[in-house]
């Protein structure tokens, strides 16, 4: 992106230097007739000295060099005998008076030089104060846009300007606004493929109006600044804006280093999980996958010498493990569906309904009848993927109906703007310390003595999150454990149809 200079606006000294040097010169005068009566010619001189002295600590070269001429005459017209004129009566009083001219010079020379070694110290403290500043600012930035932003301003405050910032897009191009590209694109490109300063003073393309300075080195360069209304002697000035860029092209290339590592680690990851994923697939089809083929090879071969009840034996088998095998692939696409962050088919939807489906299907397994749920009438409707869903809830059922023997509750309610779906059973329950990491892919409840690939809790918890909810285990009270699903609910609900 790029951040588009901004008019600075300057401002006229209050007071003309020559005023000053007049209201000195009258000041002095005035002093010198109010003490006429009590001091000497000596010390009427003095106070044109101190006159002189105030002008060249404050006033510009120029005017304090006339200020201390003007003393001189003043003093000879005014006070040097014969008075009222410029005549000199006597050789001492001449020799005074060229005495007083060269004090009153070196007293300008001395005090100019004081002033402008006073101004340059102020000058730097302030910019290195603005330095390390904008290193501190600059540490807390987390975007490119704040960085350029900050750099701007920074840029604007150390100079008259106005002052341009660009940054480079992802193809390596500088971001310019569309009116800023004929004045500077040629200016910042060139100083980014010489990856030097350019402008005035620098000794490259000295016919330009201003400092085109490149953010970053050769190999690291992150875009251009320029930097208008500048002098070519201004070296210091020149410095300072090549340090403040430096800063700001290093947070520049600190954020894309950020942004590498993570994508690395993020990559890192992604490979850890797929070869975690390999593994645990692996391991767990290896075994219902063998069950179905020695069960069908069984029936193929010796179906003539089983029984009835060894044929249906088998045949169940076969369908356990399938019905095991499409599961576990389920819940393996959605967990990949998911961290592939595909979209959700969202549409409002009945929790109730999702509930009631979810029952039809599970109460086959659930021959004893062992799920009761409570739903009550009237809920809001939830914007949700029924699929995705449905299929969370099937998981939590199917693991209460796994690692407990016990009733099981369904229980639904709705607290302000957020529903609650908990699943609650009076299974061994979880220890605290395996709370959080019970919803990782491929962990599970080892104690149980339960097969499985961990994936389903890890699909659930990905599914809430993809609806903009959560989904957390806690230790039921007199045992087991309560899984609590809690979902947004729209402020803005659709126009129920009537029955």
């Amino acid at each position: 992106m790029s951040v588009a200079p901004v008019p600075r606006k300057t401002t006229a000294r209050p007071v003309n230097d020559w005023t000053v040097v007049l209201i000195l010169l009258a000041a002095a005068t005035l002093a010198g007739f109010l003490l006429e009566r009590y001091v000497s010619l000596t010390s009427q001189a003095m106070l044109y000295v101190l006159a002189v002295v105030v002008a060249s600590y404050t006033l510009p070269w120029v005017p304090s060099v006339v200020s201390a001429f003007a003393a001189v005459t003043a003093f000879n017209f005014f006070f040097v005998p014969p008075r009222w004129t410029f005549e000199v009566e006597n050789q001492e009083h001449l020799i005074s008076l060229f005495t007083m001219l060269a004090v009153a010079l070196v007293i300008s020379h001395l005090g100019t030089a004081l002033r402008r070694e006073t101004e340059a110290a102020w000058l730097n403290e302030r910019r290195a104060r603005q330095l390390q500043g904008l290193a501190t600012e600059l540490a807390g930035c987390t975007r490119p846009q704040d960085v350029l932003s900050l750099g701007l301003t920074s840029l604007n405050a150390a100079f008259a300007g106005p002052c341009l910032l660009a940054g480079l897009t992802p193809t390596g191009e500088l971001d310019l606004a569309p009116e800023l590209v004929s004045t500077f694109q040629d200016g910042m490109q060139c100083c980014m493929r010489e990856a030097a300063t350019l402008g005035p003073g620098t000794g490259r393309w000295p016919g330009l109006d201003a400092w085109y300075i490149p953010l970053g080195e050769k190999d690291q360069m992150n875009g251009a600044a320029c930097i208008q209304n500048i002098s070519a002697a201004d070296n210091s000035g020149r410095e300072h804006a090549q340090a403040l860029c430096t800063l700001i092209a290093q947070a520049l290339w600190r954020l894309k280093l950020t942004a590498s590592m993570r994508a690395a680690q993020e990559e890192s990851q992604r490979h850890h999980l797929q070869s975690t994923f390999l593994a645990a697939i692996s391991h767990d089809l290896r075994t219902p996958l063998a069950a179905v083929v020695g069960a069908a090879s069984s029936l193929q071969t010796q179906r003539d010498k089983l029984s009835a009840a060894e044929q249906d034996r088998l045949l169940g088998s076969i369908l356990s493990e399938a019905t095991y095998l499409s599961r576990v692939t389920d819940n393996t696409l959605q967990l990949v569906r998911l961290d592939n962050a595909g979209e959700l088919h969202l549409d409002w939807e009945s929790m109730e309904e999702i509930v009631g489906a979810v029952l039809a299907r599970v109460r086959q397994r659930d021959l004893g009848r062992r799920i009761k749920s409570r739903v009550p009438p009237g809920l809001p409707l939830l914007k949700v993927d029924p699929v995705l869903l449905a299929q969370l809830l099937e998981n939590l059922l199917d693991n209460a109906l796994k690692y407990s023997s016990d009733a099981i509750e369904l229980v639904v309610s709705q607290n302000y703007h957020e529903m609650h779906v908990a699943v609650q059973d009076r299974g061994p329950g979880i220890a605290p310390e395996e709370e959080l990491a019970i919803f990782e892919p491929y962990r599970r409840n080892d104690r149980s003595g339960q097969r499985g690939a961990g994936l389903g809790l890890a699909v659930c918890r990905a599914i809430a999150s993809a609806h903009g909810g959560t989904l957390a285990v806690s230790r039921r009270e007199g045992g087991g454990s309560t899984f609590m699903l809690t979902l947004p609910i729209e402020t803005t609900q659709p126009d129920r149809e009537q029955p």
